[in-house]
């Protein structure tokens, strides 16, 4: 069987539904392979997951140093 999926919009999916469940965040920062699994509903390859993975990540890296940056430019 072979699965196709848009990446960049199943990233963003998966990164809003991290970012709004704090037990989510939880989940994915100790077993992101499960957890996107788990919210995908498809039992895949970790092979097939890194890039997904990869993806919400620096996603959710970048979504929490936008914040902050925006934190400091209220300071001043």
């Amino acid at each position: 069987m072979e699965l196709h999926f848009d990446i960049k919009s199943k990233i963003d999916e998966l990164t809003n539904k991290i970012q709004e469940n704090p037990d989510l965040a939880k989940d994915f920062q100790k077993d992101p392979i499960k957890t996107v699994e788990s919210l995908i509903g498809i039992d895949l390859p970790d092979d097939k997951l890194q890039p997904v993975i990869a993806g919400v990540k620096s996603k959710l890296a970048s979504t929490g140093l936008g914040k902050k940056l925006d934190e400091l430019k209220n300071l001043f």
